[in-house]
């Protein structure tokens, strides 16, 4: 028989697997493992290729296989192929080059080694668990994928989130999240966080909502508050630990989060499914209960504890079966607090509270209840459990203990009471418990709907669901509750199966391509034979309400109704059980053990304890039965509809209604589910579990790739493969194999077409229609079609690269033959001029040779005559050295003998001398002794005698005299120095006097007196350096008289008493205390004198405490806020400096308004207001009365001020050429400050506070309304107007302190302090706010800005030339260049922040609160633009790094040329990021070295950005192992290892409220404010002289101002602001005259 030949298609295929090219294998321990081609023989019968390991060069794999096997696979038997390196790590399955099983698992793998927990499938997204701490979910990353679009980011369910909320949005459609996969996948966490995401992210596409803020909770409305608060409820309800999961849900949850017309949550419904019943009653080994009991065991308070007798968990039997209590990390107690708020959160309150934690612990003592007996169960009556339990249930304990040991069976006519069994009495026991928790949980999943849910019809318009739903179930052995969760799989995934198809099918009609029907495989037969009319379900509930149905006899019918031939593929009768039955499901056969299921199904309890529950003492108990009741009426009135009688026939008329069971309600509330996922458009996130010791970063390729078969997404492939997998964009497609065809199609010069340029392609390179369809803007493949491409490309490549290689090699060849032609024409030349040199070299050394030779012999002669010579002399010495030593010898013989005899000689004369001494002494020694003895006697025989006391007296008592004579003398000069004093303090005082007269007069004289006045203090100093040398003396003499005194009384106790003596001591004793009296008298009098200068010289000047403070925060109380007046480098006290420096600013400003005049200013008058105050008399009453006529009308003075100086006022423009002075920015604050001055010097306290309020509202009202741009000048002038003002408040309390002691000092009228000092730190502390909201409002505007400019600016645009890069770095951009601009450059963010600074810096603002405006504005530059670079993707290249770097040096200079160099640390982060794109990164070495220069990277961020790096066309791309030695630095522990910086708020802002500075009230106005002043000049005559006519002398009811006024000439002047003049001012002789011409106008002077 001929061989068959192979198929095109086939041989289209074979083409591929040339030698390199690398397969899969299938393998038992890693599922697949990878292999490359090292030989492929092809035979006219099939085909052999070799492969070999790629992991283990010894081991060999070879496909072996026939050209016919081939084609009627149509080449679906070769080895999967595998995708080349740069696509393996890409984020989307769908967009690898070779789709299948292999590929998938080796993807997912791939990027779960490299911490990437999450990958895209098409619609899917896969969560792989990664069992450890990540840092994905912060509310930063939450933030970053709020309003982006699916695939600008990593994925992330986040990105799911968004997508559905948008989804919502724009198609006004019901969306739903669908998370499923195997207990332990993580399907909870990650409803937990779709839920957070979409009660905290902000919706950036809104313009008039808020922001919630960083945390996210600072934003949430209570609705959110209550969605979140809903976690930790149900967590604690219905979640339990299990060998696989810690935190397992063991029941399904659909939460409908609701939505209004503005897309705000308003409200959420929570609907769940089969909770798992039987976990309460019993827990497999290693695992728990549910865990709201551990918590309650751990957390109750102690009185509750007494009263619900509880203990510790190991006590009940509900929770110590499995012997495990503990989750490690877990702190039981701290989850009960957690859980009771999030009660109180959602409205339950803490009686309620408490009533549902006696509940569940009656439900511990329950299983604590001891049922013994043999046959009849028994339970005795004592039973501290039952008692307990029955208490806190609120039920008789008697009736409760019969119906546990008993039941009651209902007849027609009678009723029969029997015994139960142990074994029957404990399920009663159980069933009661079980019942009772489930109707628990029901009613709290109903008061949570009630809290949650939305009550106003019609407000909410759309929902987004999101369904918890446990995966498939496959264990050693499977119960009711594993069936119910896999037909549950199975209604979900027929449902994706054809959502999946849907869509294939609407992108095929979208892109009008012509296409056949896909072939899936469908569930449907599987499912009908679960929940159809004669399904396992109706067979389960038929055999339930049989009073003698067996879970044998159940069995017994399903093997009898599917063991047929028409369910071969769906139903198994196992071999060796006759009690359980197999299911074939979509992702395995499960054998379920039909034990149980009779009972599960029913899960009823007796009617008595029904009744018992339901008529119990608990109001609440009964109340939450009755809610359950109702679910189960309703649910009951469904069940006929749903479920058909075995056998149908007529309803007796007795007959009572049937119980739902628990397995028809589980599927009337999966069908209602499917019905609503049917209605709403279905997002899918598969978990999957990587292995099954929940270990971190540990990837069981076996049991992912059984999970990813099971979760649907290996179907998903298979479907895609079965139309056309592959789908490419035109410009995708382009880019990838413009290769393919000629130049001319893509020639630059040309303008090419991109799909005229992609049809050449496709046609020169498959030639079967049938392989592709061209759609309207993507190209669709079939299976394999792109690995032929790629083949042809590699091939295209490879030649293109020989041909290269070839002229590169000629090249090269050529220029090596010409580079050596000229270096050996060189060498020639040299080699010949090296030899020359050589010749000439050895002539000259020969002529050199003769001349040293010539030398050396007359050297050598010379140096032997010059050695004999030597010789002769060393003799010569030798031998006169020999005469001379011996004649030495001999004269030191002679000379040491003459010595000896010397020093003997000298020591016998010594001795004897000696000798005769030392004898003389001893005479001299006796003789003396004897008349030593004699002259003792003669003392002792005088001391006995009185003559010696006598002169001793009288010794005394001439020291006693002299004493007393000094004492006189320093009494006498301390009485002059006394008089002395007194007159120096009498002078003092009139030179004080004299000062103060002086002060009022000029400055020359005040010059003269302050020197006096120095000289006065330096004389007093001295004299009180005397006082003090004096009191000193006189101290030290009170010391010697009373040693006197101790001595004399010494003296008078010996026996003769001298009378002169006592007379002269009681004399010295008067006199000492006359002497102490005098002293104490000056002390006093000096006292008396400092005390009585001290008010004159700092009585007036007394400042406020020194202590000062900056508070950095709105809402600081101004109370202990101190402003010190009173530096000055000058020794001298607060009030005087400050009175000299008010006295200069005022003369200073009366010669600049004089000179301002053109006449001769009149002599500078400066009064201090204390002084001022003093020599006013009545001339202060009409000044006083026009101040109350100004404020009759309040309302007029508002309008005017406000209107001038406010609203209508022209703030100058910023300019860094012409800057202004201060005075041109500050006079509104001046102005203002002048006439509160002026209001509450004469006591108008309430009008100024209604004044002040009013400004300062008007202010803030005023700055608010300019928004972006524009506020920046407005709000940095009032910014520093404000402040003016609060240091000029600071200033008029200070000077309005010492008018008020002034006053209260000379009993005059005052107002009062302490109203005063309140008003005083009610405003500071108003004006500290209104410059707090200010610079806070002034800041929001730039921030907000600034944050749509910074990463354009700064990240996006590229303005290094060179190094340009287009979009995704693609060579198709480069022929068709795309004009793609960010919308802001750098020039752009530059110019704002000059704008900024040259605004801060023209309006004068503090320059702490102007670096504090730009540090923050670079720090949100730094953090924004970091967080951007980090979580970009298709980005980060390295000639972005470039441009990136080149902006921030921009930067840099810009902040070093406006001093703020310690700024530039904010962009640290940034400038690393960027260095590490620069970086080499392929080994460990340069990973180091990536370490060791980005230091202030955490490994997280460094992961991400090397994750992230794009790679150019002509890069090798980051290797595997090197990105997984990147992930393995990174700790799960660390909490300091984050991912993204914390986000500055835009919304709020830090602000050091700088300290009031020191500050003259002005005058000055500006001269476009001055404009709108005119002189009236109206009048019959010159005011001036009429004036002066009728004031030929200053006039007596005039005001002297506290300031300059040298006004030469009458001046008239009115506002034109409103009316007409109303209040004239007239200047002259330097007093001001108020005259009122129609009712009062305030006018500010």
């Amino acid at each position: 028989m001929a061989a068959e030949a192979p198929s095109p298609q086939v041989q289209q295929a074979l083409e591929v697997y040339t030698k390199g090219t690398r397969v899969w294998f299938e393998d038992a321990d890693e599922a697949w493992v990878s292999a490359s081609a090292v030989s492929k023989e092809i035979t006219p019968q099939g085909v052999k290729i070799i492969f070999v390991n790629d992991e283990d060069d010894t081991r060999e794999h070879v496909y072996e296989s026939s050209f016919r096997l081939l084609n009627k696979s149509q080449g679906a038997d070769l080895p999967p192929l595998r995708n080349p390196p740069k696509m393996e790590n890409t984020d989307d399955l769908t967009s690898l080059s070779y789709l299948n099983e292999p590929s998938v698992l080796n993807t997912i793998k791939t990027r779960y080694l490299q911490r990437s927990i999450y990958t895209y499938s098409g619609i899917v997204l896969i969560a792989t668990n990664p069992f450890a701490r990540v840092q994905l979910y912060e509310p930063d990353i939450i933030q970053q994928y709020s309003g982006r679009r699916r695939g600008e980011l990593e994925p992330h369910l986040f990105a799911i989130a968004e997508d559905a909320y948008r989804c919502m949005i724009r198609e006004q459609s019901n969306q739903t999240i669908v998370v499923s996969g195997e207990s332990g996948a993580g399907k909870t966490v990650s409803a937990k966080y779709i839920m957070r995401y979409f009660a905290t992210a902000d919706d950036k596409e809104a313009l008039d909502k808020t922001s919630k803020g960083v945390g996210g909770g600072a934003g949430m409305t209570e609705v959110e508050e209550q969605i979140l608060a809903t976690n930790p409820i149900m967590e604690a309800f219905g979640n339990a630990k299990t060998t696989r999961n810690d935190n397992s849900s063991r029941f399904g949850k659909y939460i409908e989060i609701q939505f209004d017309k503005k897309n705000d949550i308003v409200g959420a419904k929570i609907r769940t499914y089969l909770l798992e019943r039987s976990r309460l009653i019993f827990q497999p080994e290693t695992e728990r209960n549910y865990h709201i009991f551990y918590q309650l065991c751990a957390g109750i308070p102690l009185t509750e504890r007494k009263e619900f007798e509880l203990k510790d968990w190991t006590k009940y039997h509900y929770l110590n079966q499995s012997g495990t209590g503990m989750i490690p990390g877990v702190n039981d107690a701290e989850e009960f607090e957690i859980t009771k708020n999030s009660l109180s959160m959602v409205g339950i309150n803490l009686q309620t509270q408490w009533q549902i934690f006696r509940l569940l612990a009656a439900l511990l003592h329950i299983g604590n209840i001891a049922i013994a007996g043999r046959n009849d169960a028994t339970l005795a009556d004592s039973d501290p459990a039952l008692i307990m339990a029955t208490k806190l249930l609120g039920i008789k304990t008697s009736d409760f203990r019969k119906w546990i040991v008993k039941k009651q069976i209902v007849t027609r006519n009678d009723k029969i009471i029997s015994n139960l069994n142990p074994a029957q009495a404990t399920v009663v026991r159980d069933s009661v418990a079980k019942y009772i928790y489930a109707n628990l949980f029901e009613w709290l999943v109903s008061v949570v709907n009630d809290s949650l849910s939305c009550h106003e019809p019609g407000h909410a318009t759309a929902f987004i669901g999101v369904l918890d739903i446990y995966g498939f179930e496959h264990f050693k052995k499977n119960s009711f509750e594993q069936f119910c969760i896999n037909y549950a799989n199975e209604k979900l995934q027929q449902q994706f199966n054809q959502h999946v198809f849907k869509l294939e099918q609407e992108e095929y009609v979208r892109e009008k391509i012509a296409w056949q029907f896909i072939e899936f495989s469908d569930n449907q037969k599987c499912i009908e034979m679960i929940e159809a009319r004669m399904g396992i379900l109706s067979l389960l509930d038929e055999e339930s309400r049989l009073p003698s149905g067996t879970d044998q006899g159940f069995c017994d019918k399903l093997i009898a109704n599917f063991a047929t031939p028409a369910y071969k593929g769906y139903f198994k009768k196992p071999r060796f059980s006759n009690n359980a039955f197999t299911v074939v499901h979509y992702a395995h056969e499960v054998q379920y053990e039909a034990e149980g299921f009779i009972d599960k199904n029913k899960d009823t309890v007796p009617d008595e304890h029904l009744a018992l529950l339901q008529n119990a003492d608990s109001s609440f108990l009964v109340e939450m039965l009755q809610t359950a009741a109702s679910a189960a009426a309703a649910a009951s009135a469904q069940a006929p509809a749903a479920a058909a009688p075995a056998k149908p026939g007529p309803r007796r008329m007795n007959a009572a209604p049937k119980k739902p069971t628990l397995g028809s309600i589980f599927k009337l509330s999966l069908i209602s589910l499917m019905d609503t996922i049917g209605q709403t458009n279905v997002h899918y996130i598969r978990c999957i579990k990587p292995n099954e010791a929940k270990v971190a970063w540990e990837f069981d390729a076996n049991m992912v790739l059984s999970q990813l078969r099971a979760c649907g997404v290996l179907e998903t492939i298979r479907i895609s493969c079965a139309g056309y997998p592959s789908r490419w964009t035109f410009e995708d497609f382009a880019e990838r194999y413009f290769v393919l065809v000629s130049s001319t199609y893509w020639d630059r010069k040309k303008t090419p077409d991109i799909r005229r340029l992609c049809t050449a392609i496709l046609d020169t390179s498959i030639h079967d229609k049938d392989k592709y369809q061209i759609g309207l803007s993507k190209i669709f493949f079939r299976a394999g079609q792109l690995a032929f491409l790629e083949k042809r490309r590699a091939d295209r490549f490879n030649e293109c690269a020989v041909l290269i290689q070839k002229n590169m090699r000629r090249y090269l060849a050529r220029q090596h033959y010409l580079q050596t032609k000229i270096i050996t024409l060189r060498l020639q030349r040299v080699a010949r001029m090296k030899m020359g040199m050589r010749k000439l070299e050895l002539l000259r050394q020969e002529r050199a040779a003769v001349v040293i030779q010539k030398y050396m012999r007359g050297h050598l002669g010379r140096k032997r005559v010059d050695a004999r010579r030597n010789f002769v002399t060393r003799v010569q010495a030798a031998i006169r050295g020999r005469l001379a030593r011996q004649a030495f010898g001999s004269f030191r013989i002679n000379n040491a003998a003459i010595q000896i005899q010397r020093l003997l000689r000298g020591w016998s004369a010594r001795q004897k001398f000696i000798r005769k001494r030392k004898h003389i002494i001893g005479i001299q020694a006796c003789i003396r002794r004897r008349q030593a003895r004699r002259q003792l006697g003669q003392l002792r025989q005088e001391a006995r005698s009185i003559k010696k006391t006598i002169e001793t007296s009288y010794k005394l008592e001439n020291k006693v005299v002299e004493l007393t004579h000094d004492i006189t003398r320093e009494r006498d000069q301390k009485k002059a120095y006394q008089s002395q004093v007194t007159q120096m303090e009498s002078q003092l005082q009139q030179w004080i006097d004299k000062f103060d007269a002086l002060e009022r007069r000029s400055r020359e004289d005040y010059k003269l007196l302050q020197g006096q006045f120095e000289a006065l203090q330096h004389s007093h100093e001295s004299l009180q350096q005397d006082y003090n040398e004096l009191l000193a003396r006189s101290e030290g003499q009170e010391k010697e008289i009373n040693r006197l005194q101790s001595e004399l009384t010494r003296v008078k106790q010996q026996p003769l008493k001298v009378s002169t003596t006592a007379l002269h001591i009681q004399e010295n004793d008067g006199d000492v205390t006359e002497l102490k009296s005098q002293i104490a008298a000056l002390k006093a009098q000096l006292k008396n004198n400092a005390s009585k200068r001290q008010p004159s010289m700092q009585g007036i000047g007394r400042t406020l405490s020194p202590a000062r403070r900056s508070p950095s925060w709105r809402g600081y109380s101004p109370d202990n806020y101190y402003y010190d007046r009173g530096s000055s480098p000058r020794a001298r006290s607060p009030a005087y400096n400050s009175r000299r420096s008010s006295i200069k600013s005022r003369r200073e400003s009366a010669v600049a308004v004089g000179n301002g005049g053109g006449r001769k200013p009149f002599r500078p008058i400066s009064i201090d207001y204390s002084h001022t105050l003093r020599e006013l008399n009545v001339g202060h009453r009409p000044a006083e009365e026009a101040m109350h006529a100004i404020l009759q009308d309040e309302q007029v003075l508002e309008d005017e001020v406000l209107e001038g100086l406010i609203r209508s006022l022209k703030i100058p423009l910023p300019s860094a050429q012409d800057m202004l002075s201060r005075k041109h920015i500050v006079f509104p604050a001046h102005m203002i400050g002048i006439g509160l001055t002026q209001m509450w010097r004469f006591g108008y306290l309430p009008e100024s506070e209604r004044l002040v309020f009013t400004v300062m509202d008007t202010i803030q009202k005023h700055c608010l309304n300019y928004l972006s741009d524009d506020a920046i000048g407005p709000c940095a002038f009032w910014l520093t107007n404000t402040h003016e003002l609060l240091s000029l408040v600071c200033s008029a309390e200070q000077d309005l302190e010492r008018e008020m002691q002034y006053n209260s000092v000379h009993r005059r009228r005052s107002i009062g302090w302490h109203e005063f000092e309140k008003l005083m730190s009610t405003i500071k502390f108003e004006l500290q706010c209104l410059e707090d909201n200010l610079y806070h409002h002034w800041l929001t505007e730039m921030k907000q800005k600034l944050s749509k400019m910074a990463v354009p600016a700064l990240i996006e645009s590229q303005s290094l030339p060179g190094f340009v890069s287009n979009e995704s770095n693609r060579f198709l951009n480069r022929l068709l260049p795309i004009a793609h601009q960010p919308p802001f450059s750098m020039d752009d963010l530059l110019n704002f922040l000059n704008k900024v600074f040259t605004a801060t810096r023209c309006y004068m603002v503090d320059p702490n609160v102007a670096e504090q405006g730009l540090t923050e504005l670079l720090k949100l530059i730094g953090i924004t633009t970091f967080n951007d670079v980090v979580m970009r993707r298709n980005f980060n290249s390295w000639k972005r790094a470039m441009q990136i770097q080149y902006n921030i040096t921009r930067l840099e200079e810009w902040c070093k040329g406006h001093d703020l160099s310690e700024s530039v640390s904010h962009l640290e982060h940034l400038k690393q990021a960027v260095k590490l794109l620069q970086l080499k990164k392929t080994s460990d070495e340069d990973l180091d070295i990536i370490y060791d220069a980005c230091w202030v990277l955490t490994p997280t961020q460094i992961q991400k950005l090397v994750q992230n790096y794009l790679v150019a066309d002509y890069e090798e791309p980051v290797s595997n192992d090197i990105l997984r030695a990147v992930a393995a630095r990174v700790s799960n522990n660390d909490s300091s290892d984050i991912l993204l910086l914390d986000n500055v708020s835009l919304d709020d802002s830090p602000y050091e409220v700088p300290e009031p500075h020191s500050v003259v009230p002005n005058t000055f106005l500006p001269a476009d404010v001055s404009r709108r002043c005119e002189c009236i000049s109206t009048f019959p005559i010159d005011p001036l002289t009429k004036i002066r006519t009728l004031f030929p002398s200053p006039p007596p009811h005039s005001i002297r101002l506290g300031l300059l006024l040298p006004a030469a000439r009458a001046t008239c002047l009115y506002m034109d602001s409103i009316r007409p003049c109303m209040y004239v001012c007239v200047c002259v002789y330097g007093y001001v005259l108020f005259s009122c011409l129609s009712p009062p106008f305030f006018l500010f002077v």
